[in-house]
């Protein structure tokens, strides 16, 4: 049989790359991320480009992902049964909160947000579908770990990364929150991943009651908790509401 193809294995490590990161990155650092000669990897970015799958940022000439991959990756997120389950339910929730709402599934040690329902105002903001997230740092990430959803173990084995000062990396206190999610039912991120702003989940169950996905509501921490930095009651109901209803129509039982 013949064996792997060495540019199109490059090719997807570039992507990969550039998928989990939250900035654009240059030629250099992707060359020096992968261990590839910078002719290599330019010759690569090109051909990404050439085909939309890539672009670069004329003004700094660094590369993001492209409106041609991300279009193939919604596509596949549309026959997502979690995702077209929730679409209604999770548009009424951020009408009811006015904060932004988004869906994660594991993938790869990290949650891939596969749907994202804009904060209702007119504020500049920025689609996140697709965008990975640290499953450690974010409340959808910590409600999938919860609930067994992405595994633990293989987390812990390495160095957790701080975000911020708030971010958890000691094994105790990430065991600890996680149990107090089990305890309560949803869990919550307050600066953890980016200061500033804060975030609440709840598990979304399937049939058999499996956690199959988290919904969550983000946005800035004086919206989201009270004086005490603690989540506002009435976001945690909206929330409760819309990932009971979605879980139902995705046949679990009342829970």
């Amino acid at each position: 049989m013949a064996g792997p193809v060495q540019s199109i294995e490059r090719a997807a490590a570039i992507l990969r790359l550039l998928a989990g990161g939250s900035r654009r990155l240059g030629l250099g650092e992707v060359a020096s991320s992968l261990g590839l000669a910078k002719g290599t990897a330019h010759g690569i970015l090109r051909t990404l480009q050439h085909v939309d799958f890539v672009e670069q940022d004329p003004a700094t000439g660094k590369y993001q992902l492209g409106g041609a991959l991300l279009h193939l990756g919604t596509s596949y997120l549309d026959v997502n049964e979690l995702r077209s389950r929730s679409l209604n339910w999770a548009d009424a929730l951020a009408g009811r909160s006015g904060e932004t709402v988004r869906l994660g599934t594991p993938l790869e040690g990290r949650v891939l947000v596969i749907h994202h329902v804009f904060r209702p105002d007119d504020t500049l903001q920025t689609l996140d579908v697709g965008a990975l997230l640290p499953l450690h740092a974010s409340s959808l990430g910590k409600v999938l770990l919860a609930f067994g959803t992405a595994p633990v173990a293989p987390l812990l084995e390495t160095e957790l990364e701080a975000y911020t000062r708030h971010t958890l990396v000691l094994r105790d206190d990430l065991n600890r929150a996680l149990d107090e999610i089990r305890d309560l039912g949803w869990g919550a991120e307050v600066q953890e991943l980016s200061m500033g702003e804060a975030g609440i989940a709840a598990p979304i169950r399937g049939q058999g009651g499996l956690v199959v996905g988290a919904i969550g509501v983000s946005g800035p921490v004086e919206r989201i908790c009270d004086t005490k930095g603690r989540p506002q009651p009435a976001l945690i109901t909206l929330l409760r509401e819309a990932a009971r209803a979605i879980s139902r129509d995705l046949g679990a039982a009342r829970w």
